[in-house]
């Protein structure tokens, strides 16, 4: 989720922000395994409004350029606190040694 690592809030209800901040999250918890979105081979997306994907989606394909894990993305009918979007990724983490 969109939440400030640094506050510990939900940033401002804007999808792109949202968006933008929870790939920022997952990107940082990647790193802390090692690893980084290029090894994400699967995302689900969670969206408050299936209106706001162009936005999100704009977002979303920046951040992983020319790497497309595989996606799915739901509307759903409300996320915590009120958020817009929610992103949920599973990577492969490289094998030591």
């Amino acid at each position: 989720m969109a939440i400030d690592p640094e506050t510990g809030e939900l940033v401002e209800p804007d999808v792109r922000l949202q968006t933008a901040l929870a790939l920022r999250n997952v990107a940082a918890i990647l790193a802390a395994a090692g690893c980084g979105l290029a090894q994400v081979v699967k995302t689900t997306v969670f969206m408050a409004d299936l209106s706001d994907f162009g936005a999100m989606n704009e977002v979303y394909a920046k951040a992983f350029g020319d790497h497309a894990p595989a996606r799915a993305t739901f509307e759903v009918s409300a996320l915590p606190g009120g958020a817009l979007v929610e992103i949920d990724a599973v990577a492969v983490i490289p094998a030591e040694g």
